[in-house]
């Protein structure tokens, strides 16, 4: 009788821990949710292509050592919050703006098509590829842990890359992977890659340099992003798929409005 009411206790406290456990999981998860006021009505997004312009970045000397977006500290804060980018990232889109302005006058490149592209590659430094293991930028730039791809092995839907630099940004020494926050391959990465944090090294997996080599990928060949033809050229030279072409037009769009991407 009595190694009866053991069991029946047993069981009755394993309901209560595993409902105690289902709570605090429920909560861990709502805190990632932003529900301290009232549910934000967001503007419809215009489709046009190329998408409007993002706000105006105030001009800052880019050709000043060290890291030139801490400059943007001040332009960044309200922006980071109406559009939910973080500031780190948000400063080194604004600062690839200015560079490709001087070294590319013909592109007319926005800070807000980088910021699209962010958000689809990585959104914008915060996804791994684990949810339990979720990346963000430092204070210096780089996105902890570190950001990297599936390996590039020829699989279903996966080209074959074999691996082209030894490992060194990717860690995989037999075939190559994206990195970063913009997702670079090292084969890219080696033809676009730049130094925009003025530490002398073009690093995919630091913010500010991964920004500014997809600037210089998107305004290679003389590339007119102002026009329809140039822009969507550009984005489709990142990766040639229509959905992903809509996908970074749209929250390109959305960061024009100063609201998040959807």
């Amino acid at each position: 009788m009595s190694g009866g009411v053991r069991r029946v206790t047993g069981c009755g406290l394993g309901v209560v821990l595993a409902i105690i456990m289902v709570i605090s999981l429920i909560g861990w998860l709502l805190s990632f949710l932003d529900i301290s006021g009232p549910t934000r009505q967001l503007q419809p997004v215009p489709d046009n292509v190329p998408p409007a312009a993002g706000a105006e970045v105030p001009g800052i000397d880019v050709q000043t050592p060290g890291r030139t977006s801490d400059k943007l500290s001040f332009w960044s804060e309200s922006l980071a919050e109406g559009t939910g980018i973080p500031g780190p990232a948000l400063r080194a889109y604004g600062n690839a703006e200015l560079i490709a302005q001087d070294a590319w006058p013909d592109c007319n490149l926005r800070w807000n098509t980088l910021a699209g592209l962010g958000w689809v590659e990585s959104r914008h430094g915060t996804y791994s590829g684990n949810y339990f293991d979720r990346s963000s930028i430092n204070e210096l730039g780089f996105a902890e842990p570190k950001i990297i791809g599936i390996p590039l092995d020829g699989g279903p839907g996966v080209a074959e890359i074999r691996d082209t630099e030894g490992g060194l940004l990717d860690g995989d020494a037999e075939f190559d992977r994206a990195v970063g926050p913009m997702q670079f391959i090292p084969e890219s990465w080696k033809r676009f890659g730049r130094d925009a944090n003025g530490d002398g090294v073009a690093d995919p997996h630091q913010i500010d340099d991964a920004a500014l080599g997809a600037a210089n990928l998107l305004c290679n060949g003389g590339r007119d992003l102002s026009t329809p033809e140039g822009w969507s050229a550009a984005v489709y030279s990142y990766n040639r798929s229509e959905q992903y072409l809509i996908d970074v037009r749209d929250a390109a769009a959305s960061y024009a409005l100063n609201q998040p991407a959807r």
